[in-house]
């Protein structure tokens, strides 16, 4: 009698998964975040769980800074960088409840100074448009207008979204960027006759209780708990000095803490009504910002992984939307130098996480999440956190075996066509504007002239690329620098690329295409 193989491979499975569920430490929420700050290091963490309309967690772990054992508490501010999206999109909910806007209306309605690359897209791009990432940009296209902390006002950066070419046909495909959220953010002040920040505080902050929260890296740095960004540097964790992006709002500039985004996301559980009755917003624009707009590609998760996998995944307003385990999760991530911030809500079971940190660390948000989610789903659980951390090192590793490899290939005696001083002088970029590279010291030096920090010594790599490496070393950003010669021997442009596929996609060197500016 032959086996039964299909038999055999399922009980082998079963086995397997068996012995894994019991190799799994029993869920504890105080055990798990500290030991999750340890593996991931990370110095402080916020968490706030909502369940049922209530408050099941808002408290801290670990410490605000590096070196002060000041503990992170519920009231510890973070920069919650991304996740201030969803407010920009409740603003707007607001204001099309009140019949002040629609959201299919032209932008150029509201804006009639808006303008896009292309004019067909500025006369067909809606306020909708505004929030869903697929406006054709290219990923991040037009971040170095306000990222690292630059010298353009919010009007500049609209102003400048005509010089920036795009990267795919007008809502052609999905491509995450900030920009049009800085024109979603212009709408609303424009709309209230006063800053974004200050509508906010005013609509929602002040409604919901929401005390500490703010829009202002100053007034979050005038307040006597909130937490240090960190960095890595060199693969350590360092304290970093805060980067306020004050031109940025609409996209990101929301501070807030574990208490207060337990408010909020009671809220948005509950559809827009308060617990006093009121409606903040309707519970149809409710259900429209947490509707599917545009959507998004599934990318395969390694082996160990495969359960995080989704079935779906889309972009609302403010919002992505996937599955887990069979529910419909909405989520948003947040990142800025020195913090990242994850919101999750899963509407059927009326839970909502939220994990707010004091380091650039994505693993520690997902490999939290998921135990968290797994407890409250009552599925069985994994090892998150030893399944993420593996997973970590592993990328990190292939990163810089491949950075090894593109080193040792070069032809590392190639030498540059022109002399060293030839390649000195200021370049012009059609929507960024102007950089400079200029001997100091010995050394040829690349400046952003708008960018203040982004500048860096530049070293020669092979013919005529060289690397740029940012005074800066928390931002892990350095770059190749390429010249293009005429064939009289002058250089014809300059193009970047970010050495590290690690690189933040906010650093959007590849869409920058420099010329020498005529002396």
């Amino acid at each position: 009698m032959k086996p039964n193989t299909h038999f055999m491979a399922a009980a082998l499975m079963l086995a397997a998964a068996a012995a894994h569920a019991a190799s799994v430490p029993a869920f504890n929420l105080d055990a798990d975040v500290n030991r999750a700050l340890k593996t991931f290091d990370v110095p402080g963490m916020a968490v706030a769980i909502v369940k049922d309309g209530k408050v099941v967690a808002a408290k801290g772990y670990g410490v605000r800074k590096l070196g002060d054992p000041t503990p992170v508490d519920g009231k510890t501010l973070f920069e919650i960088a991304s996740n201030s999206k969803g407010f920009t999109a409740a603003a707007l909910a607001m204001l099309v409840d009140e019949g002040k806007l629609a959201w299919d209306d032209p932008v150029t309605r509201h804006l009639p100074g808006f303008q896009m690359y292309d004019s067909y897209v500025t006369g067909q791009m809606t306020v909708r448009d505004l929030l869903v990432h697929r406006s054709g940009l290219g990923l991040g296209a037009g971040d170095l207008l306000w990222w690292p902390s630059t010298t353009f006002g919010s009007d500049e950066i609209i102003e400048r979204l005509r010089y920036i070419k795009p990267a795919t046909s007008f809502r052609a495909s999905y491509a995450y960027d900030n920009l049009l959220y800085i024109v979603a953010g212009k709408i609303i002040a424009d709309k209230a006759g006063k800053p974004w920040g200050e509508v906010l505080r005013e609509r929602i902050f002040t409604p919901l209780g929401m005390g500490g929260t703010n829009t202002s890296v100053a007034e979050m740095l005038a307040a006597s708990d909130h937490a240090a960004p960190h960095s890595k540097i060199n693969d350590r964790i360092a304290v970093v000095k805060p980067m306020p992006v004050p031109n940025a709002v609409g996209a990101v500039g929301i501070n807030t803490n574990a208490e207060d985004i337990a408010r909020w996301m009671t809220l948005l559980l509950n559809n827009g009504k308060m617990d006093n009755g009121r409606q903040l917003f309707s519970a149809k624009q409710a259900a429209e910002m947490w509707t599917a707009q545009t959507p998004m590609r599934i990318r395969e998760p390694k082996p160990a992984l495969a359960a995080t996998r989704p079935n779906f995944y889309a972009y609302g307003l403010g919002f992505q939307l996937r599955d887990y385990k069979g529910r419909k999760v909405v989520i948003h991530t947040g990142a800025l130098q020195g913090f990242y911030s994850t919101m999750l809500m899963v509407p059927e079971e009326r839970l909502g996480i939220a994990l707010l940190t004091n380091a650039e660390n994505s693993p520690v948000m997902m490999s939290l999440y998921y135990r968290i989610l797994d407890q409250y789903l009552k599925v069985q659980p994994s090892d998150w956190i030893q399944l993420y951390a593996d997973q970590e090192a592993a990328s990190h590793q292939e990163e810089l075996e491949r950075q090894g490899k593109e080193h040792t290939a070069r032809a590392a005696d190639s030498k540059p066509s022109l002399p060293l001083a030839a390649y000195n002088g200021e370049y012009e970029d059609a929507w960024y504007g102007k950089i400079s590279i200029r001997a100091e010291g010995g050394k040829q030096v690349l400046r952003f002239e708008r960018t203040p920090d982004l500048s860096g010594e530049l070293e020669h790599f092979q013919h005529d690329t060289f690397i740029v490496r940012w005074r800066e070393r928390n931002f892990n950003a350095d770059a190749y620098v390429t010249f293009a010669l005429n064939p009289d021997g002058s250089i014809e442009r300059m193009k970047m690329a970010p050495i590290s596929t690690e690189t933040d996609f906010s650093y959007d060197f590849r869409d920058l295409n420099f010329t020498p500016v005529s002396k």
